[in-house]
This record gives C-alpha cells, sequence and structure tokens, in this order.
C-alpha cells in the first residue's frame, strides 16, 4: 500500500544507509523496523504490570437485587 509518511531527515538518511548495506529498498528497512517495533517485548524482560481491580468495602450486591433488570435497578438506585 502506498502512503505517505512525515520523517526526520536524520532518521531518513540512517534508514538510506541502512538499506545500501542490507541491498533492499527503504521501505523494507522501515517495515522491518516497525514490525520490531510493534512486536518487541518490554525492555525490563518481565510483563507489562496489570492495574489492581479497584474494590470498595461491603458485602455484595443487596438481596432482592437483579442486576439483569436495569430498570428495577434504576428505581432501587433512585430510591422509588
Amino acid at each position: 500500500m502506498r502512503t505517505t509518511l512525515a520523517i526526520q531527515d536524520a532518521l531518513l538518511r540512517k534508514a538510506r544507509e541502512e538499506s545500501v548495506k542490507r541491498n533492499c529498498s527503504i521501505s523494507e528497512v522501515i517495515e522491518d523496523a516497525l514490525r520490531a517495533s510493534l512486536t518487541a517485548r518490554p525492555k525490563s524482560g518481565r510483563p507489562a504490570r496489570t492495574r489492581p481491580l479497584k474494590t470498595f468495602r461491603g458485602t455484595g450486591v443487596q438481596a432482592g437485587v437483579d442486576l439483569d433488570a436495569s430498570s428495577a435497578l434504576l428505581e432501587l438506585m433512585e430510591g422509588r
């Protein structure tokens, strides 16, 4: 697919130099670099941290509350 990108001059020069070294097109160099960047692991070598699940004090769902009935839940929340 053809597309237009704005690339810094110094970076484009390095890509050109790499394409000459590898005897391939600049497009191939950029595709390889992009592919490597998108599949790279975190630099620390360990998986990315997951955020802890926020929980709140309580004993769970109140008796008689049906979480599948949104209108009943709304009425309960509004105090009807």
